[in-house]
């Protein structure tokens, strides 16, 4: 939610807009790839608790889960008014967070015939291979299709998330998705979030000025990790398929 929330608002401020920040994605790329390495860490220290000590780790994921939440709203004030040096912390916490909150679904995963740890590798190079194209496309899309894909990318997420909470809804009463309806769900988030990595190069510069470096990093560290997510979820329901 709050990934969609962050996302429609930075398609609204950056609406028939010329560059205000023309090296704000340059600035916030060490950032971006430090949180990476943070979230790894979460990730790797959430994963030790789950094959130590299983049944404190769905406590401490929530604890973790809503603490996340919150942190995001924080950080996002915070690097918004430009304040670095209080953001830059908070955003390394955040990742950690993050990482955590992810190692459930990493472990799923890995212990999933067919995906593995090479099924991880592979969403983290998916992601990666993302990126270089997103970068290249998004950099050089004009302010016509720009604004269009904004909005169709815009739609397309207010569906997803719609899905997702439906998902979650049914599942407290016990009806779960069914695989291939996973696959068509998870394939359509991967399809998703790949536009809107491209979307990321055409509104960033647009809505952040150079010094507001952190809030562009955390835009695209939501957009990756979402894209790695929806990859994951969709090589474990492809090879979860009765």
């Amino acid at each position: 939610m709050a990934t969609s929330s962050n996302f429609r608002g930075a398609i609204q401020n950056a609406q028939n807009k010329a560059l205000v920040g023309p090296n704000v994605i340059p600035n916030a790329l060490p950032f971006l790839g430090g949180g990476l390495v943070l979230t790894a860490v979460g990730t790797y220290g959430g994963l030790g608790v789950l094959r130590s000590n299983p049944g404190i780790f769905m406590t401490t994921f929530f604890v973790a889960l809503v603490a996340e939440l919150i942190l995001f709203f924080v950080v996002r004030g915070i690097a918004e008014k430009a304040n670095n040096s209080t953001a830059l912390p908070l955003l390394a916490v955040y990742s950690l967070l993050s990482g955590y909150t992810l190692s459930g679904l990493v472990y799923v995963a890995l212990g999933t015939e067919g995906v593995g740890i090479n099924g991880v590798a592979i969403a983290a190079l998916g992601c990666g291979v993302t990126f270089i194209a997103a970068r290249n496309i998004g950099s050089n899309l004009s302010e016509e299709d720009g604004l269009a894909l904004t909005k169709t990318v815009s739609m397309a997420m207010i569906g997803l998330l719609v899905v997702l909470v439906g998902q979650l809804i049914f599942s407290l009463f016990g009806v779960y998705t069914p695989s291939w309806l996973e696959v068509g769900i998870s394939g359509f988030g991967v399809f998703l979030f790949a536009g809107v990595s491209v979307v990321d190069f055409y509104i960033l510069p647009r809505t952040y000025r150079d010094e507001q470096y952190l809030s562009a990093a955390l835009s695209m560290y939501l957009t990756y990790i979402n894209l790695f997510v929806f990859i994951l979820r969709l090589l474990i329901a492809i090879n979860s398929r009765d």
